[in-house]
């Protein structure tokens, strides 16, 4: 006999009305950075009930970092969040790093280079969901914008990386590569161009009365149901809770960097809306621009580059971490992300890692923000949440 029971979202499929009808939307590519499928009960054009499905874009990454060497799984690591690659090494190199007890010895310009690239992968990372939000929503002029101004960033992380998406540069120890000579002056002439296309984008569609209509007021996330659900990133400062890791575990040079962490304040509708959500990533990519240049200014001064200079210098020979189990979090464009290790003290190939995604988090609040939407609303709040199921379904 059969005793296992019906999960709840079984349940709710089950108990489908005859005057409520189980929509598909999905599995499908477009706007959400992998493929998700949602199961939707609607009544009519409302919708009652949303299940998201993942499991199409399984990436594997737990069971490759459990077979390989910690310096071998960063180009791994790179492929979850792949469009913001920086920002998930940097996190799994911390972890590495301070399990060896080495995070202190590394040189403060390998460390400034660090949070420079890790900055200008977030504004790239953020760019692209502004601009597919844009589309979702029905502007196509800030999507192509949007695209043209990561371009040049997606230039200079190649330039410094050899790689255009996948960049395999932050190093367990160091870097790849010191930054190519002129790297600096060119960063420098793209902050001063990026500078007045944010206004632009700003005026053209933060304020847009079809774009406020469409955002302001719907998918409204209550602070309380954020925390509860874990949420995260933008998704959690959205609803007006103060909470960046940059600034809470204060890790790598963030300390000595002065900037602001952009909270909703309801400007538009009621806090933590879809406008809220889209506003705090405009905020952020001005933040971050103020961070780059506070770090290009220490790389071109006391931090300046020197022959004898080698971002090799403290590359273990071999990563063995005592026996232990550590876990480290930083905050990438979407939240927090974070690797959970548990090493033996043998070998050099953890024996298990978890890693935290903030996007699964931040999708699992799908269904309590959606109930009693219009499906034109749902399509809104999905872009919102910014979610890239490399990472979710890692």
């Amino acid at each position: 006999m059969n005793n296992i029971k019906p999960t709840r979202y079984e349940q709710l499929i089950a108990g489908a009305t005859s005057t409520e009808m189980i929509l598909n939307i999905g599995p499908q590519h477009p706007s959400t950075h992998g493929v998700l499928r949602l199961e939707v009960i609607t009544d009519g054009e409302i919708v009652r009930e949303v299940i998201p499905h993942v499991g199409y874009l399984h990436r594997c990454f737990e069971k490759h970092a459990e077979n390989l060497t910690y310096q071998q799984t960063i180009p791994f690591v790179d492929r979850m969040d792949y469009l913001a690659s920086m920002n998930n090494s940097h996190a799994w190199v911390m972890g590495v790093e301070r399990m060896l007890g080495i995070d202190k010895d590394i040189p403060k310009r390998i460390e400034y280079i660090r949070v420079l690239v890790c900055e200008l992968n977030r504004i790239g990372s953020h760019l692209i969901a502004l601009g597919t939000y844009g589309i979702d929503i029905g502007a196509f002029t800030p999507f192509l914008w949007c695209f043209r101004d990561r371009e040049h960033i997606m230039n200079m992380l190649e330039w410094a990386s050899g790689s255009r998406m996948l960049y395999n540069y932050i190093w367990v120890g160091g870097l790849f590569y010191d930054l190519p000579v002129g790297f600096e002056e060119r960063c420098s002439e793209f902050v001063n161009y990026f500078k007045p296309k944010m206004v632009e984008l700003n005026e053209l569609l933060t304020g847009n009365q079809i774009f406020v209509s469409r955002t302001a007021n719907v998918g409204i996330l209550p602070l309380d149901v954020a925390i509860n659900y874990g949420c995260s990133g933008p998704m959690l400062r959205a609803s007006g809770l103060k909470w960046d890791l940059r600034r809470v575990d204060e890790y790598s040079v963030y300390p000595e960097i002065e900037f602001d962490i952009p909270t909703g304040k309801g400007e538009m509708g009621k806090i933590g809306d879809c406008w809220d959500r889209f506003k705090v990533r405009i905020d952020e990519i001005g933040q971050s621009v103020r961070i780059i240049e506070q770090c290009l200014e220490r790389l071109q001064k006391d931090l300046k580059r020197t022959p004898d200079f080698d971002p090799r210098a403290k590359l273990p020979k071999k990563i063995i971490p005592k026996a232990q189990d550590f876990y480290v979090r930083a905050e990438s464009p979407r939240g927090e992300l974070g690797y959970y290790f548990i090493t033996d003290g043998k070998t050099e190939i953890p024996k298990r890692v978890k890693a935290r995604a903030p996007s699964f988090h931040n999708l699992s609040v799908i269904s309590e923000i959606s109930r009693g939407i219009l499906i034109a609303d749902l399509i809104a709040i999905i872009g919102s949440v910014d979610i890239v199921l490399g990472e979710l379904d890692r």
